[in-house]
């Protein structure tokens, strides 16, 4: 039975609109992951948006759960039903059915469609629940129904919001199985399996924590897959079902080494998280040092280090995908789709972790044999930032040892690593910059920024800073340091703009404008004086248009990419400055030579339109709704700027843009590579750094038609072509026409040549002998002007081709060597070309016969 279809369908008479599975990386700041069917329905649930119609829904929704507050990595492999990736099944209502429905459907289809035998089910309601209790009593027996408080059948989306009371349903896996006195109902035994959550969203829990009820209660449900298909197999754990069984035996397959279902823990690790990894990837998140691309290192490398406690010294991950689209791949096409970019993405993040793990493997037994009870911080957190361990890892293989480490430890140097990643910013050199930052803040705060509508504005100088970043009263004229300005128009660096510069009245020009914490800080070289307390006149430099046209381009290059790409596409990275701009993007192939095409038109063409550009101040939640595109990662406030272009392009960004699209003239893509696995990065010009570029074509074209003496360089190109294959074509005819045949002899079984020869390659000579003969000395002479060069080679002979030459070369004044099979030498005295000759002879004749 395809369980999933069947739930799908069940519903879909039932009237539910079938979802799609959304995708793992929600629309919700507040989640890393999709971590749960009801996700996707969260602003219905809230209020956000309106129900739709109809306002019932069923879906299979696929989840993770390995990071922020649902994390279920550690124990996954230890358990019979813990996963990182699993499916939920759900059906949802939006203000229409409430329990009473909910309840019969969900008994319906376990009974009736399932058919699980009634006997081995339970339920549990909330405490207060009586309504529920009620309703259940006319499907399955009184007795069958227990009572549970808040901690077990009460949900909550969050301190405030939706929320109500829940019923599970549960199924006994037989006593004969468990002995443990947690094996009851109730308990926290594994024999009594909850299957299914019917959550009954009755409640608007406010700020003071009353709850009030709902207008319009609603329902959201979820049964997890990987648990009644385990259930419908006779299988006690998930892993022992046929979802899990064909990876764990191709794990089996890859260490050669037998899966015992007791000892199986790393079998059983592997086989979860290749699905975690392969959706990811599928769904454009990459391995990165952060965020969600950081929980995907962390699966990935607790996998590989499962797979070395297997004895797997090498990338094997990557071959499970073929295994795993077998099993998902017919619901799932999109990983079939991608097969070939999710193998050598993993493939090349196994690499990079195989050439630590050793290593980083021996630092921990070295600290573990000193540990009594408690691992090192100081010792973890190396194992983190040198070999990349993730700390999880490290307190998974403490685990196995009774050990814990030394957390605060841990997150203090940890703590510490992130204030000088935050403080610091890389010039020109390498060393790590600090300063006198955190008393700047205390003493002012963040300064205003108002380059948005001024680019010249009165300022005064609050703070000024030295090279080094200590806070003086001064800088003399000639000096470089950093101005702290009350108000100041000079946009710096973030978001991939390039920081402004400009100038301070007649006193300092600005070479750059940075971020330090929310300080907003101009770098300076001075001219005049500067002192603390001075108003001055901060002026923007005209490069702000320049930098504000290539910003606005990389918006429509972003759209370009996601109308022509794919919807895959997500930003990876991207600068923007008054010369270039550069983008990088989730793409698991290099952009061909077509669509980069199709990119470039696709932009000049909504640049010729003259789209009006516009920048709106809203809420984050607004900024949601009106479709406007975010970036992960970056931290908005409760009020965002949205930038869009016409109805071409709409983003969250706090930059700053063209009025209309023909500000940015015109747009030449100049270069497409690649980043990293999975990720692509165009470059590109537009503005007077287009005209520039187009310009310098012009140039390099009339140059070119001067060196083909053709006003059509193509086809000049094509006569040279033509021209240099006819004097190749002469030259080889030449050569062999001299080539005289190369006198052998017999040494034993092997053949010798010692010869001179006019002209040619000595060394394809050589090689060309190689093939013709199965025992082989030679030696080849040749004259060079008043030098003389020569090549030896030796096959399956008594003899070394370097020793040969080092004894014949300084007969011409040379020297050399080489290789047994082949040696080569060059000699300044041609005259002695014959002696070499005979030297070369005499030598090989001693000894072959030797």
């Amino acid at each position: 039975m395809d369980i999933r279809a069947e739930f799908l369908h069940f519903f879909e008479q039932k009237g539910h609109a079938l979802r799609p599975s959304a995708p793992l990386v929600p629309d919700d700041a507040t989640l890393l992951f999709t971590n749960a069917g009801m996700v996707p329905f969260k602003s219905i649930f809230t209020g956000e948006v309106p129900a739709p119609n109809p306002p019932r829904a069923t879906s299979s929704q696929t989840c993770i759960r390995a990071g922020g507050k649902h994390n279920d990595l550690e124990n996954v492999g230890y358990t019979n039903r813990h996963h990182t990736f699993f499916e939920m099944l759900g059906n949802f209502s939006f203000g229409d059915y409430f329990k009473e429905e909910a309840i019969a459907y969900a008994w319906e289809f376990i009974t009736e469609v399932l058919k699980l035998p009634v006997d081995k089910l339970w339920v549990t309601v909330h405490e207060s629940d009586d309504e529920a209790e009620e309703i259940w009593k006319k499907h399955i027996a009184g007795e069958r129904i227990m009572r549970l408080g808040d901690a077990d059948n009460f949900w909550q989306m969050g301190d405030t919001g939706p929320c109500g009371p829940c019923s599970e349903i549960f199924y006994d896996q037989g006593e004969e199985h468990f002995h443990s006195a947690e094996d009851r109902m109730g308990g926290d035994g594994d024999r009594f399996l909850e299957i299914w959550n019917l959550v009954f969203m009755q409640y608007e829990r406010d700020a003071k924590g009353t709850l009030n009820p709902l207008p319009k209660p609603s329902i959201d449900t979820g049964m997890g897959l990987e648990r009644v298909v385990a259930i419908m197999e006779g299988k006690i754990s998930n892993y022992d079902s046929s979802l899990f069984m064909p990876l764990i035996e191709e794990v089996a397959a890859l260490s050669k080494k037998r899966y015992i279902y007791e000892e199986g823990a790393s079998f059983r690790v592997i086989a979860d998280h290749i699905r975690s990894v392969s959706f990811l990837i599928a769904q454009g998140v990459n391995f990165d040092k952060e965020g969600r691309g950081y929980v995907l290192r962390r699966i990935l490398r607790r996998a590989v280090r499962h797979g070395y406690l297997l004895g797997i010294k090498e990338p094997f991950m990557y071959k499970l995908v073929d295994t795993l689209n077998s099993v998902m791949g017919k619901q799932y096409p999109y990983l079939i789709e991608k097969a070939d970019n999710i193998k050598e993405i993993i493939r090349l993040e196994e690499q990079r972790f195989f050439k630590t793990i050793a290593s980083g493997l021996e630092l921990f037994e070295k600290e573990l044999a000193d540990t009594q009870a408690v691992f090192s911080g100081e010792v973890a957190f190396k194992l983190y930032d040198t070999f990349g361990f993730p700390l999880d890892l490290t307190q998974d293989m403490l685990r196995e040892e009774g050990k814990s480490v030394d957390i605060d430890a841990f997150d203090t140097l940890m703590q510490a690593q992130r204030e000088r990643a935050k403080a610091a910013w890389k010039g020109s050199g390498d060393d790590v910059v600090s300063g006198d930052f955190k008393a700047l803040l205390e003493k002012f705060g963040s300064n205003k920024f108002v380059g948005y509508t001024h680019v010249k504005e009165e300022s005064l100088i609050l703070a000024l800073l030295d090279e080094a970043y200590q806070e003086v009263k001064s800088l003399p004229a000639g000096a470089r340091g950093w101005v702290f300005l009350d108000k100041t128009p000079f946009y710096a660096m973030s978001g991939g703009q390039s920081g402004d510069k400009g100038t301070l009245s007649a006193k300092a020009t600005v070479l750059d404008t940075r971020k330090f914490f929310e300080l907003n800080l101009s770098e300076v070289e001075t001219s005049a004086e500067l002192k603390v307390g001075d108003k001055v006149e901060a002026v923007v430099a005209e490069d702000r248009k320049e930098i504000a046209r290539h910003h606005s381009a990389t918006h429509l290059l972003q759209s370009a990419l996601k109308t022509i790409l794919g919807e895959h596409v997500s930003q990876a990275g991207s600068l923007n400055d008054a010369s270039r701009l550069r983008f990088d993007f989730s793409h698991p192939k290099a952009v061909t030579a077509e669509e980069l095409q199709k990119i470039e038109d696709f932009v000049n063409d909504t640049i010729a339109r003259g789209l009006e550009a516009k920048t709106e101040i809203m809420s984050i939640e607004e900024a949601k709704k009106s479709g406007a595109m975010a970036l992960f990662g970056e931290k908005y406030g409760d009020e965002v700027r949205v930038v869009s272009v016409g109805e071409v392009s709409k983003e969250l960004c706090g930059g700053t843009h063209v009025g209309n699209s023909a500000e940015i003239g015109a747009f030449f893509i100049t270069k497409e590579s690649g980043v990293s696995a999975g990720v692509r990065r165009i470059e590109a010009v537009c503005s007077r750094a287009a005209y520039a570029y187009a310009k310098g074509i012009r140039k390099a074209l009339v140059e070119a038609e001067h060196e083909v003496k053709n006003s059509d360089v193509l086809l000049g190109v094509k006569r040279l072509k033509t021209e240099i294959k006819t004097l190749k074509s002469e030259l080889q005819s030449a050569l062999s026409s001299s080539k005289k045949e190369i006198e052998m002899q017999k040494i034993g079984e092997t053949d010798v040549a010692v010869a001179v020869v006019e002209n040619g390659d000595i060394k394809a000579m050589i090689d060309e002998l190689k093939n013709q003969k199965e025992s082989l000395a030679v030696m080849l002479l040749q004259k060079k002007g008043e030098k003389v060069m020569m090549a030896a080679g030796i096959k399956n002979a008594h003899a070394k081709a370097g020793e040969w030459i080092k004894a014949v070369a300084p007969v011409v004044g040379g020297g050399g060597g080489g290789r047994d099979d082949f040696a080569q030498a060059g000699g300044k005295d041609a005259s002695k070309i014959e002696e070499a000759q005979q030297a070369a002879l005499a030598f090989i004749q001693k000894a072959l016969e030797s």
